[in-house]
């Protein structure tokens, strides 16, 4: 089985989750198969630091530097690199995520439209039945929003809306996206020390 985890990063708000998400399997251990929307690259180079190149290879050489992997740990493939592992059933990975996951694409994904890897990705996924994780980052829902969420649920997919929480009382951002990438780690069943579980005694 491909052990690959395949993460797509959308155009909502949020890239944070995504990149982090991404260093926290590089530095697990696992291998990255990263797509990037259009709309997603233009958020990147908004919300971070980072002037991510619009070509797949490019990118890809610029990101390994960045999370300082080694060379073939991260793959990029571009939007209508049909030809990438992602898109047959002959070779899904192990699991998606789209993180962040904008509404659009929520609703590609649920009306079964492959208009790019990303959606014909995470179509693979569900098809193949390998785990689906949409962290969704949208407020208010709408009731197409809603409609489209339960329609995924049915099919399989686990929707994870960039919704953390504050019982831990964070006191850094950083502290708040770890918070969700935690979570989808845990749906990944990849290991990780992100922070404290509920429950868990602190030291005095």
């Amino acid at each position: 089985m491909n052990e690959a985890i395949a993460v797509a990063v959308t155009g909502a708000s949020g890239t944070q989750y995504g990149l982090r998400l991404i260093e926290c399997l590089l530095q697990a251990g696992r291998e990255v198969q990263l797509m990037i929307s259009q709309a997603g690259q233009v958020v990147i180079n908004m919300e971070t630091d980072l002037q991510l190149p619009s070509g797949s290879a490019e990118a890809e050489a610029y990101l390994t530097r960045h999370f300082g992997c080694e060379a073939g740990r991260l793959r990029v493939f571009g939007r209508q690199q049909w030809l990438a592992p992602v898109a047959s059933g002959t070779n899904p990975p192990r699991a998606m995520v789209v993180c962040p996951c904008t509404t659009g694409t929520l609703a590609s994904v649920a009306g079964g439209i492959c208009n790019d890897l990303i959606d014909r990705a995470a179509d693979v996924a569900l098809k193949e039945k390998r785990p689906l994780i949409l962290v969704v980052r949208e407020t208010p829902f709408s009731t197409i929003h809603l409609q489209n969420m339960l329609t995924l649920a049915q099919a399989g997919a686990t929707i994870l809306p960039a919704n953390p929480g504050f019982y831990f009382r964070p006191e850094t951002v950083d502290e708040i996206v770890d918070f969700i990438v935690a979570r989808v780690l845990d749906h990944l069943q990849v290991p990780h020390e992100l922070g404290r579980r509920w429950g868990e005694r602190t030291e005095s």
